[in-house]
């Protein structure tokens, strides 16, 4: 008995992932006949990422790319073992979508849909601050890739390379631009995430900081923020006090030339009342140690250069 109960906690403490997926991270899709749907898990699928179903209440019994649909997460987790949901749901349903993956205690919800409104989001943080299983990452974001075990959401797989650089990034553009960078310096990512520009989201900088902070094969971490809130300043001011492994961070602050009061792209990439500027995030980043990316080409050479050697493959 005891031998039994050694092992299966062996076994669920080798499957848990360091920074929220790995090759055992099993993934349903919310929204999986809709056209995004439909080709982002196909995308999935041929990277290698273990999707093993997706939920659309008025298709459920049927089947999809091979895959079993479900009524809801709770029926799609209980059949198939699911521990992560990706959603592409229109913005209209998404808010019901993440609640009915948070009430499933699914332990990943990656949101890709843009355009949430303001108010259902504040509505899913009040559920999530309410309950402690269920991470979400977004809304409006790209997803997440552990590079050749688990890709969710939008990232192309192919600019990926397993290695060493953490990267965390509110720019949906700018996260693909540091992978492919990454990628052709022989550096690679350990994980990937991409938190989304709105001002309500599931996971901060901070979040993932502190994963790659516990996650052994992080060796150097590239910050990509933006214009507007304040979460780029409160992640420098966590590094300076809990970077105990002086991981070299470099970071990338977009939005420079924007003129204030104006939202550009994103809901959160706003400088409003005199607040949340590109001067006043790379004070911060300065201040605390974190080296400083002057334009998007230099993302990728600017984290090289500060690394060790040994990281250097």
């Amino acid at each position: 008995m005891l031998g039994r109960i050694s092992k299966q906690l062996f076994s669920a403490a080798t499957t848990k992932p360091y920074v929220y997926v790995n090759k055992h991270t099993k993934v349903i899709c919310q929204g999986i006949t809709g056209n995004q749907g439909t080709f982002h898990t196909q995308q999935a699928l041929d990277y290698g990422t273990k999707m093993v179903g997706g939920v659309n209440p008025k298709k459920a019994g049927t089947t999809h790319l091979g895959l079993p649909v479900f009524k809801n997460c709770r029926e799609a987790k209980e059949k198939t073992g699911a521990n992560a949901s990706v959603i592409y749901v229109p913005p209209a349903g998404a808010k019901e979508a993440i609640l009915e993956a948070i009430e499933a205690q699914l332990d990943l919800v990656v949101v890709i849909t843009d355009g949430i409104p303001v108010h259902d989001m504040v509505q899913v943080k009040h559920a999530l601050r309410s309950q402690n299983v269920t991470r979400v990452i977004g809304p409006n974001c790209p997803g997440i890739t552990k590079p050749n075990e688990c890709k969710i959401g939008i990232i192309p797989g192919y600019i990926h390379k397993a290695g060493n650089i953490g990267i965390v990034s509110r720019s949906g553009t700018l996260t693909y631009e540091a992978i492919d960078q990454t990628t052709k310096l022989g550096l690679g990512q350990s994980t990937v995430v991409g938190i989304g520009g709105d001002p309500f989201n599931g996971t901060n900088f901070i979040d993932v900081l502190e994963r790659f902070q516990a996650d052994p094969e992080t060796e150097g971490i590239l910050l990509i923020g933006e214009i507007g809130g304040e979460a780029e300043e409160l992640a420098a001011e966590w590094l300076t006090k809990n970077n105990k492994r002086k991981l070299p961070v470099a970071g990338f602050i977009a939005g420079m030339t924007a003129p204030p009061e104006r939202r550009m792209g994103h809901a959160g990439a706003i400088v409003s009342g005199g607040k949340g500027s590109a001067k006043d995030k790379i004070k911060a980043f300065e201040k605390a140690g974190i080296a400083v990316v002057d334009q998007p080409a230099s993302l990728g050479k600017t984290i090289f250069d500060i690394m060790p050697k040994k990281s250097k493959k």
